[in-house]
């Protein structure tokens, strides 16, 4: 009986001791993120993670991360701002992970940046660009993304160039399509040109016909979108339908995306649109990066991938720049950093706000997302018009 009690008890110290977080947190450093696996931004949340997850292979074959493995803790924050916070608060408090990388959208962004600062634990936004994110005074979140209100501006600029005038405004009422809509409204002032039609539309809205009634009715010149893939891929649709006809039609998120070609098929010809990465890129690992995880994925990375890779190797080179996970040396290391990724370059204000890293606009040609803008980094060239529906 003593003998049985003794290995019993044995076996429950040892069980205890590979089961206990403390100690292996001693062995590992956590970080911690949620992602949206279900819900609107789903598609792009999935391409996040496995960018997430691709970096922390990698980090881990090199070596990992002052000597020790990184583990990623994630959970699915289904695309609402408010279970974000939630997951935010559990990674900080219960899960007590050492270093933190930020959810996709704005809106669930905002919401859980709220929860980081709280807790004075720095964090590298992998993707958001609302500067409504970076106008609050937070000291703990640092942007990796191009701001919203910069991503039209290439296009609106092509089609000022082009003589085009009245441009037709709609866009999501949340965070991130704002802050498009905004500086699409800022770029048409400083240009000259007029918004003949704005409207604001709901979060999950599908149907868009009433609006496009009333752009054609307004003989716009360019429609610009603040949108993600279902809303934009959904308005393209209708206004094919429609037979909604301008010169330059272009949307955020959507078209920077495999799936818009993908769904639309030939109706994507021509469309316009926004990225903050692209593989073409001649960016250091950028080309190898693309490769991996097209033949893990089998197909192409979009940005949203490419963020997430890259804000690994923002976090990983803040961490070795800190020589710790220490929260303020972690922080002091963000502010410090200038350096050139896969993803692009990462350097910040004192906001935390992205500085050094330039937009790009894409287009949908002969079945395939080319960067048209700028052109030093162009791989086609701008086609224009947009070619009428009754002509294809």
């Amino acid at each position: 009986m003593k003998s049985r009690f003794s290995l019993s008890f044995l076996l429950s110290i040892l069980l205890f001791l590979f089961a206990s977080p403390a100690l292996t947190q001693n062995n590992e450093i956590h970080v911690g993120t949620s992602v949206a696996l279900t819900g609107k931004y789903a598609r792009t949340g999935q391409e996040q993670l496995q960018g997430f997850q691709m970096w922390v292979e990698e980090v881990n074959e090199r070596g990992g991360l002052l000597g020790k493995k990184v583990h990623l803790i994630h959970y699915d924050d289904e695309s609402k701002p408010e279970t974000g916070a939630k997951l935010y608060e559990k990674l900080i408090t219960d899960d007590k992970v050492q270093l933190l990388i930020g959810p996709y959208s704005s809106d669930v962004t905002l919401a859980a940046s709220t929860i980081a600062e709280k807790h004075n634990f720095p964090m590298v936004s992998s993707g958001a660009s609302s500067s409504e994110i970076w106008a609050r005074g937070y000291k703990n979140i640092f942007g990796l993304y191009t701001l919203a209100d910069l991503y039209m501006d290439q296009i609106i600029e092509l089609g000022k160039s082009k003589g085009l005038k009245k441009i037709a405004l709609v866009y999501e009422n949340t965070a991130f399509p704002r802050g498009v809509a905004e500086g699409v409204k800022r770029k048409a002032k400083e240009l000259g040109m007029q918004i003949v039609f704005e409207e604001e539309y709901g979060k999950a809205s599908t149907d868009f016909s009433s609006m496009i009634i009333k752009i054609k009715a307004k003989k716009a010149d360019m429609v610009i979108g603040g949108s993600y893939l279902p809303d934009s891929t959904g308005f393209m649709r209708q206004a094919k339908e429609a037979r909604l006809y301008a010169k330059i039609f272009a949307f955020a998120v959507g078209p920077g995306l495999p799936d818009f070609g993908h769904n639309l098929g030939l109706d994507a010809e021509g469309v316009m649109g926004n990225t903050q990465w692209e593989p073409t890129l001649k960016l250091p690992g950028a080309k190898e990066f693309a490769e991996k995880y097209k033949v893990r994925h089998g197909h192409e990375p979009g940005y949203h991938a490419g963020g997430g890779y890259g804000a690994g190797h923002v976090l990983e080179a803040a961490v070795k720049k800190a020589g710790s996970t220490d929260r303020d040396k972690v922080r002091a290391a963000l502010f410090a950093l200038d350096t050139v990724n896969a993803f692009g370059r990462f350097k910040v204000d004192a906001t935390g706000k992205q500085i050094g890293k330039p937009a790009y606009a894409v287009q949908w040609l002969g079945g395939e997302r080319h960067i048209v803008l700028p052109e030093e980094a162009a791989t086609a060239k701008v086609f224009y018009p947009f070619k009428d529906w009754n002509k294809r």
